[in-house]
């Protein structure tokens, strides 16, 4: 065999489907006639490199006589010397003498000159290949019969008034299959309605032939025969079905495409008047070259959208919601409104509240007071009455908490709706505003000062507090805010913990300081241990027990950064243990496959270095499949200082397996 590595594969695997190829010819008597002695027949020795077998085909020929094909089977060849035939016994201008023929080897193939090359035997060059009688004859057959067809020989015999049989096969072959194609309009006046019908002129090069097709728009109501005029000749005027006494017709009177521009009407099959407004490239481009005209450019003929009529919306009854009563508007089966799960979280349990009477009282409510509510949640309304010594009127619930609409207006109430000094009606209530609480003061006033007024320290002590009560144990407090189960806290996962204890809609910087007080070493993230050292107090105190340190109420835009950075970080650390999962699960859980990558490999390199290309592909061609991505992210875990250009596949292999069992798939 060939020198190879002595680490490399055995020679089944390294020279798979390798074959050198050999051409040859051997002499064969014929008795049975006496127009030939003997007969020549051409032969092909194949021999595969990785089993040192041999096969000789032979190709068929017509009308021989013979029987061709496979004339010696696969299978290891005796050597000359005895022993087997080897890769180094064949020679071109040798002669091979294999069950008593004598195979004279004439030539072979680019790669079995080259295979040979590196192997420091250089083949000698090609002979052809010997010819006898009959293969003689075969081309003399095989040649040109008759008089060449030349254009004198056809010049004189059109002048004598003949001709031939294939007087338009140079255009044929010239011109086949390709195709000039026009985009056409046409304005039908018959129908009730205006009706401006897109078609497509398509004129055959091959042979003169027009076909037109319409071109059906969306919903055009009309049945989807898109064939207007079958590809044929298509005649000029008036169309008229001809008869077998009729004389028949001269090009001239047929439509011919080359003569379509963009831009020009004309009228088609006797009454059908068509625009051509455009062309495609391939047109264009052939009017340029082959009729040197270049065709004008695209004509605008869209016509103006149509203003589909639409049923006014119908007013709002002020029964039910808004969105209940525009579903029925919208929908045939009507659906629930979706909510905004965004908004009830930010202004979960905000209520501006705002003192109200009647604006044109009667002498017996003049003294009546209401309290306007508005939910900033879901923007409803509710009215409600406080009682009152001796008012004589039973007070309570004036209104129900619902979405309602401002008379005056005549859309829903908004918060500017409720200002003092305006009015509002509903259900033909008028009132007038007199004042508003603190808090909804406040709100109007700075509208982030809800996000402004919260006291930190009392914050994290209630937050201590409901861990305790909701979880008995540290771990299970700490499970609950690790949600990916890494064994750390981002601020991520900190944030959504904090909207499930109740505490949602916090600003971005009220999250940070709170992470900040855990994170005892300002990492941007928060372990097991430093979540229990802010959580329980000292086992063995030695004096009195120690208070927990206060927390920094000052902003640390450095910390933020790195809190950021840090989700990043699990979040690639995440993929990165994905990929080498996914690998490993691959290398380690699958029988031979490493066989059947690193065959691929040979196949696609005869180097030991691959890359990631490389590598992807040979795992598709073995039925997995993985992103270029996390292959990149799996060879610079297990290797980090490798060249992604070269990465040696049996290093990865060894790698990958050895690190599978120790690698978890979280932390």
């Amino acid at each position: 065999h060939a020198h190879r590595d002595a680490t490399s594969h055995p020679a089944w695997d390294a020279f798979d489907r390798h074959v050198l190829r050999f051409y040859g010819w051997f002499q064969e008597a014929v008795v049975e006639t006496n127009l030939e002695n003997y007969r020549v027949r051409h032969c092909a020795i194949l021999y595969y490199l990785e089993d040192d077998t041999c096969h000789v085909t032979e190709k068929k020929m017509d009308n021989s006589g013979i029987p061709q094909g496979q004339l010696i089977r696969r299978h290891r060849f005796p050597g000359p010397d005895g022993g087997y035939l080897g890769w180094a016994d064949l020679q071109v201008g040798n002669v091979l003498n294999i069950y008593g023929r004598a195979i004279q080897l004439c030539d072979c193939d680019g790669f079995t000159r080259q295979f040979y090359e590196t192997q420091g035997m250089d083949q000698m060059p090609g002979e052809p290949l010997e010819q006898d009688a009959f293969m003689k004859t075969m081309m003399k057959e095989d040649g040109p019969k008759g008089l060449p067809k030349t254009a004198e020989r056809l010049y004189r015999e059109v002048a004598l008034g003949g001709g031939h049989i294939n007087t338009d096969m140079q255009q044929f072959l010239e011109w086949d299959r390709k195709v000039c194609r026009f985009y056409a309009i046409m304005d039908d006046l018959s129908m009730p309605q205006f009706e401006r019908r897109p078609f497509q002129l398509l004129f055959f090069l091959a042979d003169d032939t027009v076909e037109i097709r319409e071109q059906y728009p969306l919903n055009c109501g009309r049945d989807n025969f898109p064939i207007f005029f079958r590809r044929g000749k298509m005649p000029l005027g008036k169309y008229n079905v001809d008869g077998p006494q009729s004389q028949p017709r001269k090009k001239s009177e047929f439509v011919d495409g080359r003569d379509f521009y963009v831009g020009q009407e004309m009228t088609l099959l006797t009454n059908y008047r068509f625009f051509v407004y455009d062309a495609d490239e391939f047109t264009r481009q052939f009017f340029k070259e082959e009729m040197n005209r270049e065709l004008e450019p695209r004509i605008e003929v869209q016509l103006p959208e149509r203003a589909v009529p639409r049923a006014p919306t119908p007013p709002y009854t002020g029964y039910g919601s808004w969105d209940d009563s525009m579903s029925s508007v919208t929908h045939l089966i009507p659906k629930p409104p979706a909510k905004d799960f965004n908004k009830l979280f930010t202004h979960a349990d905000k209520v501006l509240r705002f003192k109200a009477r009647f604006a044109n009282p009667k002498p017996e409510d003049t003294d009546r007071v209401f309290v306007v509510s508005f939910y900033l949640q879901d923007d409803c309304v509710s009215i409600h009455e406080p009682p009152q010594r001796n008012l004589g009127i039973v007070t309570g619930r004036f209104l129900e908490k619902a979405v309602h609409m401002n008379q005056i207006t005549g859309s829903l109430f908004r918060p500017e709706d409720l200002l003092p000094g305006t009015l509002i009606k509903v259900y033909n209530h008028e009132f007038e505003m007199l004042d508003m609480d603190e808090y909804t003061r406040k709100l109007f006033n700075d509208p982030m000062a809800q996000f402004k007024s919260f006291d930190l320290q009392a914050m994290l002590e209630k937050l201590r507090e409901s861990m305790r009560q909701q979880f008995p144990l540290v771990r299970d407090i700490f499970r609950r805010f690790d949600m990916d189960h890494d064994g750390v806290i981002t601020i991520g996962e900190f944030r959504k913990a904090l909207e499930k204890f109740g505490f949602a809609g916090l600003p971005e910087e009220t999250v940070v300081q709170l992470l900040r007080h855990f994170d005892t070493r300002e990492d941007g993230q928060v372990s097991y241990n430093e979540f229990c050292d802010q959580m329980l107090d000292e086992d063995f105190p030695v004096g009195m027990m120690k208070a927990k340190a206060p927390l920094n109420p000052n902003y640390d835009v450095d910390y933020a950064d790195r809190a950021a950075y840090r989700v990043v970080e699990r979040q690639e650390t995440g993929a990165v243990r994905k990929a080498i999962r996914q690998l490993g699960d691959i290398l380690a859980k699958r029988d031979n496959i490493m066989f059947k990558i690193t065959r691929e490999f040979k196949h696609l390199t005869h180097e030991d270095f691959v890359t990631v290309a490389q590598i992807g592909q040979a795992l598709l061609q073995t039925g997995q499949s993985m992103e270029p991505e996390d292959i990149t992210r799996a060879v610079l875990h297990v290797m980090p200082d490798v060249d992604l250009e070269r990465i040696p596949y049996v290093a990865l292999f060894k790698a990958v397996k050895t690190s599978f069992h120790e690698f978890s798939s979280k932390r």
